[in-house]
């Protein structure tokens, strides 16, 4: 189901519910992207205070003027970096690519060189993405279609900007047998993941009317890892779960909402945050000996698809707790 057109009376939502639990005590590492109405944007690596609103445009420039000044971070560059990047991916060059001196690179859990190793020297010309653009914290996430020979490949993409310079990149590349959980291999089915967005409508703006605040969303998200299986709430009863594309059926399907706020840590992250702007939200995991990404998308409280980009690892590579 699509959002509601920007500018509806916001029917067809729902109440908040479990989604605004705190996220505080939850994920480290990178951080949590947390916020509350009118903040502004801070990024580092500590996580992003920002809030309702805080995904929209800042700063001046973007791709008609340049970037922004003063190492502003801004939904224009945060959307020019990420078509900029998987540009490079399928030229199998970096050069070009504001990447800092001190970035860290991995795909599918192993530290990497960019512009050298794995897809990128395999990658052909991306196909399909969506992204969710998190301003306060200058950070990305794309799920996306990337041809590797004859071959479609469902991919995540997470960067991270400091100064407008990329400090961080994960990558998960899913090949055939890359996912498995208790020794069962999954299929992919990446023409499912393209044609998920007429259903979703992922990068359509959801009405100001309907949008959940960043700390709501991270909070679904923290709360979905701490207690999975029993933290998937919120979702409508039309949502359906997709790992590489292929679809074990509703999102609740095997889960459960539990009232209580979970007192341990079932799936271990590194990071979690939001886009307000389009009701995205991403978590980055370990998930049963699987490297992972978690996208949903909310608004009016409720959760409308659940999707996963998995591959064997025995670590993601970053700081999960």
């Amino acid at each position: 189901m699509s959002p509601p057109a920007a500018g509806s009376n916001g029917s067809g939502g729902g109440e908040a519910g479990g989604a605004g639990t705190s996220a505080e005590g939850g994920v480290s590492g990178t951080g949590v992207a947390t916020g509350g109405r009118g903040g502004g944007s801070t990024a580092g690596s500590g996580g992003a205070t920002g809030g309702r609103g805080g995904s929209s445009t800042a700063g001046s420039g973007g791709a008609a003027g340049g970037p922004p000044s003063g190492g502003a971070c801004s939904r224009e560059l945060l959307k020019g970096t990420v078509d900029a990047y998987f540009k490079a991916l399928a030229a199998h060059s970096s050069a070009g690519l504001p990447i800092a001196g001190t970035v860290k690179a991995t795909e599918n859990g192993k530290v990497i060189k960019v512009g050298e190793d794995g897809l990128w020297k395999t990658a052909g010309v991306l196909k399909y993405k969506h992204t969710a653009y998190d301003v306060d914290g200058c950070n990305t996430a794309s799920e996306a279609v990337v041809p590797e020979g004859s071959m479609d490949l469902p991919v995540a993409l997470r960067l991270k900007l400091v100064d407008q310079k990329i400090t961080e990149i994960e990558t998960i590349a899913v090949r055939p047998g890359d996912y498995k959980v208790s020794g069962s291999n999954f299929p992919s089915k990446p023409d499912a993941i393209i044609m998920s967005d007429t259903s979703v409508g992922w990068e359509k703006p959801v009405p100001e009317a309907m949008r959940n605040t960043a700390k709501e969303m991270n909070a679904w998200m923290l709360k979905y890892f701490k207690a999975f299986p029993a933290g998937v709430c919120n979702t409508v009863s039309n949502c359906q779960r997709q790992e590489n594309g292929n679809s074990p059926g509703n999102c609740s399907l095997g889960g459960s909402c539990q009232t209580a706020e979970p007192t341990g840590t079932v799936l271990k992250s590194h990071i979690i945050f939001s886009d307000v702007e389009t009701g995205i939200g991403v978590g980055f995991d370990l998930f049963m000996g699987n490297t992972d990404m978690h996208m949903f998308k909310m608004y009016g409280g409720k959760v409308y698809a659940v999707h996963a980009i998995l591959g064997a690892a025995a670590t993601t590579g970053w700081d999960d707790k």
